[in-house]
Formats: C-alpha cells, structure tokens, sequence
C-alpha cells in the first residue's frame, strides 16, 4: 500500500522550497503553478521532469486534476506579514480566494497551504476563520492550524511559518503535526563552515565558534524592494552576533587573508534555508538570493508531508 504514488498540485510554487520537500516525502507533482518566469526556469531546470505551468495561479484550472491526493501551496506572504502593510484580504496579492477555489475544483484528499507568522495576528481572526470555514463547508474535516519553527526540523534557523492541513471528509483524519526533531539543530557555524573556508580563510576556525547559533529568519524582500542583503536592521545585528555582516551577500568566501566580518554567499543563505547544494538558483545574485529568502524550508515541508501521507495512503 504505501508504494503506491501520491499525487500533488502545488501553487505559488517559488524556486521549490515546499515542492523538493513534498518530493521527499514521496509526492509526484503532477502540476506546479508559478506566476514569475525566473522563478520558473529555475524549477525547470533544477527537476525537468515536472510539469511547471508558469502561469498566474487565477487563470489555472484544477479541473483536469480532480482527486489528486494532495494540494499544497504557498500563498503570498505581503498581506499578513509584519515587513508589509498588514492589508489581508484586500491586499491584492492575497491569493487565498483561489486556494478554495481549486480545493472546491480538485478535491483533493488533503490540502496544505502555508504562510508567515503575521497571518495568526489578532487582526485577522476574521478572515481567518472565514478561510477556515470555507474549507470545512467544501467537504473537509476541520483544518488543522499550526505555528511550525523551521529549528525543530534541522535547519539552521528560527523562520516560524503557519502551516494548515485539512483532510477530506471521507478519510478518517487522524492527521497530528510533526513532532520536533529530536537530534539537536546544527548551529549556523557547524552548517556553513566547509562553505566558509573554501578558499581558505586562516579564521575559519575562530568564525565557526563564534556563529554557534541559529540564525534569525532569512528574508527574501519583493522585487521592488528585495536586495541581496540579510534583511532590515535587527536582522543584520542579529547576524552581526553570528560574526556575519549581513549589509549585502557575497560572491564567493573569504579568502585567505581576510579580516572582519564575512558575508554569506547565495549558496551559504540556501544551505541554511535547507536547500541541497546541487539546487542551483541561476546567476542573478540579486534574483538567487529573493528566491531562496522567499522559500519554505524544504525539511520542514517533508516532515509535514510524510504525516499527511500516513493518513491519506
């Protein structure tokens, strides 16, 4: 029974955080839907075996996909979260309306939709609700609704995201969240060290004790106001105790004479979003480093597939 394949529509796909993780879990994407085309290459490239639809999520059907076992997505973050305006659902990039929508059109077995920290504030118990309630009124059991931390899962840094789960009627849900790894986090010295003294640097060694936390959430920005940088000004003195100067992103490590604070690479910054070293970004630094900020962990993304897999198969 549990060879058989499961079957997986994801939307707001990004540069595939959630999809490599739902991969793992053991999901076969049969459509991934994703609006930017950067974005797009770099899944095609990366697995061109799926079926990338580079398409904008409100003019994508599920109808040819009906009984999938699984729809899973990221919807945008900007309207709930705290860096943003706060907008909700009349923030136009708010893209819950099509998730039900494509629950009503697909019926999936389960559903799993993920978001930032923000979208648990007061502010929004309304719609919240309102989503929660439209999910249960298709045809599921009540949704699931957690505060998941990415650290309890291996990776190298705090990034809470919302996760919702929602299984349909006519399975028996006994869906529970993932249990905190019990092996202990790497911190972001143990993570990124070999990564660090690549070219050599005679203070590897003294930058690897002195970054023996976890890392504050990584963040992406938008296109408009997205550089390659670690984020707004607490961010960058959180990282500043890491011995890492978060003010840009480099190119390459440091090399062997340098002193002071290092900058991370875009491949240091994916390593401790969780991404494989072989998941390659393209060129553009500026571009690399929004996709990865951008991402949901794919441990954390596995962790939560594999229980949701236990209660579909």
């Amino acid at each position: 029974m549990y060879n058989r394949v499961l079957t997986c529509v994801e939307i707001c796909t990004g540069a595939g955080g959630q999809a490599l993780g739902l991969a793992e879990a053991g999901f076969f994407h049969v459509a991934l839907v994703e609006y930017e085309q950067e974005y797009c290459d770099v899944l095609k490239f990366n697995r061109p075996e799926w079926n990338v639809i580079c398409a904008d999520v409100k003019n994508f059907s599920g109808s040819p996909y009906k009984d999938v076992d699984l729809l899973a997505g990221g919807v945008p973050c900007p309207p709930f979260s705290v860096a943003g305006k706060q907008l909700g659902k009349d923030d136009e990039r708010d893209l819950f309306p099509e998730a039900i929508r494509l629950i009503k059109e697909i019926q999936p077995k389960a559903v799993m939709l993920e978001n930032v920290r923000g979208f648990l504030d007061s502010q929004f118990d309304a719609y919240r609700k309102k989503i929660m309630d439209e999910i249960e009124s298709i045809g599921y059991h009540k949704p699931h609704i957690s505060l998941l931390n990415a650290s309890d899962f291996g990776v190298p840094q705090l990034r809470p995201r919302v996760v919702i789960v929602a299984i349909r009627n006519d399975i028996t849900d006994s869906f529970d969240y993932p249990l905190p790894s019990s092996e202990p986090t790497s911190t972001v010295g143990q993570t990124i060290f070999d990564l660090m003294k690549e070219n050599g640097w005679q203070y590897a060694d003294e930058w690897k004790r002195k970054a023996d936390k976890i890392a504050p959430t990584i963040v992406g920005g938008s296109k408009k106001h997205g550089g390659p940088d670690l984020g707004p000004a607490r961010a960058k003195k959180a990282w500043l105790e890491l011995g890492v100067d978060g003010s840009g992103v480099a190119n390459e490590a440091p090399s062997i004479d340098f002193s002071g604070n290092p900058k991370l690479t875009p491949r240091m910054i994916a390593r401790i979003q969780g991404f494989p070293d072989s998941w390659m970004f393209g060129k553009k630094k500026t571009a690399a480093c929004r996709m990865i900020g951008n991402a949901f962990p794919p441990p954390v993304a596995k962790s939560v597939g594999e229980e949701i897999k236990k209660v579909i198969l």
